[in-house]
């Protein structure tokens, strides 16, 4: 199924990704009151997002060969399923570990739903419009990663952090409404084994790419992850000047992925060269304007939009990379994601304690500098042969 009605699938895929993102950093703006409620630390309530990470690692990597013999639409549904009930777990729990049961239950859905996204998206739109499709799904899951934090304590605020939970298991459940209406019969595709995983590894390129994008989201989640004492010690912002950046931020991202489907179809330079070098100078500028509020604010705009094709250039990559085994390489996509997001955060709180808020940003920069070299040196030769615009190789997949 290939018609304009598909669209309404790439929303539904869209809706059910998102909400997946803004369940799995929610703990992130409700530590303290989820921390007070279950009489734990606020150090043990933040493994609430490591075990999320630690299970969608593991199912992203075994979720296409576990389900290999089963209609696809129907192991979508089962996976937003799995996110309305573990929201539902942990809005529910009464102590730590039905918390972290709870948690890794989503794991399981964030892992294997996003790794099948990108195979499931190839197959709902024509060729030329796979690009665009991708910026909707990654732009809007990226969008909800940033948002879940700052929203999540917000309404925590006013409902109770159990409350919020229960809101997220309803944004599952609206997604797996629409997912059963929007989303047609798709049938298992390609033979997925046990070694498939290795075999795509074998691919030409692939494992450098996957080097590149550790470096890339590792450097994101670092600098996002200490973003707000930086803005605090460095710019010397209050509470309110941090959130109002944090939203101008959040605005340039969002932004920036209305017009990342159209560079990508250009060319995936765009997002594997050219985004990272303007990231690696977005960090140097706020170590050395970081004092200043306007400059400061300016390069918050740069440094948000320009991250927003990074994830759709990517994403794009590993499928064209490994056009039999779309999957198989979203899984791997996937797994490289949530590896870069507990290295990336453990390496800042490493140059944070060492050198300070702009300790983080030396870190990060020399990350994105370091994934655009790796790319120009190993990939940047192959890329002008992935031409999403015309869609060459996305046929029959």
């Amino acid at each position: 199924m290939k018609a304009a009605s598909s669209w309404s699938g790439i929303w539904a895929l869209t809706l059910g990704v998102s909400g997946l993102m803004i369940a799995e950093f929610l703990p992130a703006g409700l530590l303290t009151s989820l921390a007070s409620d279950l009489r734990i630390s606020e150090g043990a309530a933040g493994q609430a997002v490591t075990a999320t990470s630690i299970f969608a690692v593991i199912a992203s990597l075994l979720v296409a060969y576990l389900t290999r013999k089963y209609n696809r639409r129907t192991v979508l549904l089962w996976l937003s399923s799995c996110m309305a009930i573990s929201s539902l777990v942990v809005a529910a729990a009464p102590n730590l570990p039905v918390l972290l049961a709870g948690r890794a239950f989503l794991g399981i859905a964030l892992g294997g739903f996003w790794s099948m996204s990108t195979a499931i998206a190839i197959r709902l739109v024509p060729a030329e419009s796979v690009p665009k499709a991708l910026s909707i799904i990654f732009g809007g899951a990226s969008f909800a990663a940033l948002l879940a934090a700052p929203l999540g304590s917000f309404l925590g605020d006013f409902i109770g952090w159990r409350n919020v939970f229960t809101l997220a298991a309803l944004m599952g459940a609206v997604a797996f409404i629409w997912q059963y209406v929007a989303l047609p019969s798709l049938s298992p595709t390609g033979e997925v084994k046990l070694r498939t995983t290795w075999d795509v590894l074998k691919i030409p390129n692939m494992l450098v790419g996957l080097v590149a994008i550790n470096l890339a989201f590792g450097g994101r989640f670092a600098s996002l992850t200490y973003m707000k004492p930086f803005l605090e010690q460095i710019t010397m912002l209050k509470s309110s000047g941090v959130s109002l950046s944090f939203l101008i931020f959040d605005l340039a991202f969002f932004l920036g992925t209305l017009i990342a489907g159209r560079l990508i179809t250009r060319s995936l330079r765009y997002g594997l060269t050219f985004a990272p070098l303007v990231l690696a100078a977005s960090s140097l500028g706020l170590i050395a304007f970081g004092s200043q509020v306007v400059p400061t604010v300016l390069l918050l705009i740069i440094f948000g939009a320009a991250f927003a094709p990074i994830p759709v250039a990517w994403s794009t990559w590993t499928a064209n990379t490994a056009p039999e085994s779309t999957e198989t390489a979203g899984g791997l996509y996937v797994a490289s994601v949530q590896l870069s997001a507990a290295v990336g955060a453990m390496l800042g709180g490493v140059a944070f304690d060492s050198i300070g808020s702009k300790g983080v940003f030396w870190m990060s920069g020399l990350s994105w500098g370091l994934s655009a070299l790796v790319v120009f040196l190993f990939i940047g030769s192959a890329l002008e042969q992935i031409r999403g615009a015309k869609g060459e190789q996305w046929q029959g997949h």
